[in-house]
């Protein structure tokens, strides 16, 4: 008897896997806890042999073809990012965007040699990782190339050596999160960088974005774990030296960390891994509102406990992610460790959190954190779905100091849903989180669910996501805490970064990439 292996199936439209997607009773339950109203018939998704593709505007060479595709599926699925504005532009088709080729090279020798090539075709080059963009960081909205080339890195995605006395590893930047946790479980390591995306994101992806995980202390970012990078570009190859630590001069790496693929390509890194956890410890706090647990938050943030998780979800967050109904906030707490055990912090910080008029929540483990965790890797499911079935749902995230932190949440929340009434006919729903503290500030994250109007729902947003954006610049608070800038928030960015460093990196734009082919629209207009 022949055995047939199938393997999984991304969605070319949406997140994830295709055969994850929320259908059938989750479907209809997840609808039945809307207003009727703003539930339209769902919307089909396209087939590909019905997209209206471009036809490719130009060919490799032959000696890169063998790592090259033009096929409409490869060319679809790599033609935005997974942000609500992605999603409902590919389920109505629109696919104007496409990349003529998909690339998936195989070495730093194929990196170099589709830049050469790019350079000299007027080609620009989108890098891409695991596509889980939501900011426009990997959708072409130029009109100056001849053509448009993603450069999928997932091919490149080995661990090339670890070193136990250090306790760091040499790592390719197309590694996949799981790929790259594959690799090094057998050594007794992780990297302990797991953002939502972790599944279909990559470490390149990761590093040229400035990444953040969902652990809330200490290595809250992807920069934390970084010893050195290496970079290919158009006009050659720049590697940092492996340091623990150095005094000098301004650090090369951190030219290269966050520039989205705009100053190079990265290709490997050397990060510092940890042990992996065997000590763990989590509880569930309630609070009477969502400004008493900030306090009680920020207390623990500068206790110097460092606890891996310190979520706080307004009461809104709390009802749709862990099925309370109580109207109180919650705080999902926890702490690990691979060299002790860590039920005395817990404790510390449960004394601290009741001290600021917190509720210890008894089962807490089964019901709070685990309903937030299943809800926090479900969400992206659940956006679509609601994408398909005509309601809004899109997040944002700041990050802003802890004496402002109060007012930037409520004057959010006050301002957006005021906007989703003037854009959408009425007040929608907006929750807030706290998904990273430091002892100076707080990283505030806002879900939007509000009706949508068909063949508007991009534009819809956008306007909500620009009242948004100015409130948050107004306010003085971050354009972005770890969603990194794209193309959607570059207005914001441009504003937030001082006028003088705009230009230096203007200057390094042009030395890097003189000819203009790497991801244009990315950090410069």
């Amino acid at each position: 008897m022949t055995r047939v292996q199938t393997e999984r199936i991304r969605s070319w439209w949406g997140w994830g896997w295709a055969d994850a997607a929320v259908t059938g009773t989750e479907r209809a339950e997840l609808l039945a806890r809307l207003p009727p109203h703003w539930v339209d018939e769902q919307l089909p998704v396209p087939r590909i042999a019905d997209l209206d593709l471009r036809a490719p505007r130009v060919s490799p060479p032959d000696s890169l073809a063998p790592i090259c595709t033009v096929h409409p599926h490869v060319r679809a699925a790599h033609t935005y990012g997974k942000a609500y504005r992605d999603v409902i532009r590919a389920l109505h088709g629109d696919l104007g965007a496409a990349p003529d080729v998909v690339a998936y090279p195989e070495s730093e020798t194929h990196v170099t040699a589709l830049l050469d090539w790019a350079g000299d075709t007027n080609v620009a080059v989108i890098p891409y990782g695991g596509g889980s963009s939501v900011v426009g960081g990997v959708e072409y909205r130029a009109d100056r190339h001849r053509g448009v080339l993603s450069l999928d890195l997932t091919r490149m995605n080995r661990v090339l050596e670890v070193d136990r006395t250090s306790r760091a590893a040499l790592i390719e930047a197309g590694a996949l999160g799981p790929v790259l946790e594959e690799q090094l479980a057998p050594h007794g390591y992780t990297l302990r960088h797991f953002p939502q995306s972790f599944e279909f994101s990559t470490l390149g992806g990761w590093l040229a974005t400035r990444a953040g995980g969902h652990f809330a202390m200490r290595h809250t970012h992807i920069d934390d774990f970084v010893e050195a990078l290496r970079v290919v570009g158009p006009t050659g190859t720049s590697e940092s030296r492996r340091l623990p630590a150095s005094g000098a001069g301004p650090s090369p790496d951190r030219l290269f960390l966050g520039s989205e693929g705009a100053l190079g390509v990265i290709t490997r890194a050397w990060l510092r891994v940890q042990d992996r956890p065997v000590h763990k410890a989590s509880r569930g706090v309630s609070f009477p509102d969502f400004p008493t647990g900030l306090a009680a938050v920020r207390a623990i943030a500068q206790s110097g406990l460092e606890p891996s998780n310190c979520r706080l979800l307004d009461e809104a967050e709390a009802a749709i992610n862990t099925g309370r109904a109580d109207g109180r906030a919650v705080l999902v707490l926890g702490f690990e460790s691979a060299d002790h055990p860590v039920d005395t912090a817990l404790v510390r910080a449960l004394d601290i959190s009741q001290d600021h008029g917190g509720s210890v929540d008894s089962t807490s483990t089964q019901d709070s954190v685990g309903g937030w965790r299943a809800a926090f890797l479900r969400m992206p499911y659940v956006r679509d779905a609601l994408a398909r079935s005509g309601v809004l749902v899109e997040t944002f995230e700041t990050a802003c100091t802890w004496d402002t932190a109060v007012a930037v949440c409520e004057t959010v929340r006050e301002r957006v849903r005021a906007a989703t009434a003037e854009v959408c006919g009425e007040t929608g729903i907006v929750t807030a989180r706290v998904t990273h503290v430091y002892p100076d500030g707080v990283a505030p994250y806002f879900t939007v669910i509000a009706p949508s109007k068909r063949g508007r729902e991009v534009r819809m947003w956008d306007e909500i996501k620009a009242v948004a954006s100015d409130v948050l610049s107004g306010l003085g608070a971050s354009i972005t805490h770890h969603h990194a800038v794209g193309r959607d928030h570059f207005r914001w960015y441009e504003a937030q970064r001082p006028d003088q460093f705009g230009k230096v990196l203007w200057l390094a734009k042009n030395y890097l990439d003189p000819q203009g082919i790497l991801n244009p629209g990315v950090l410069f207009d």
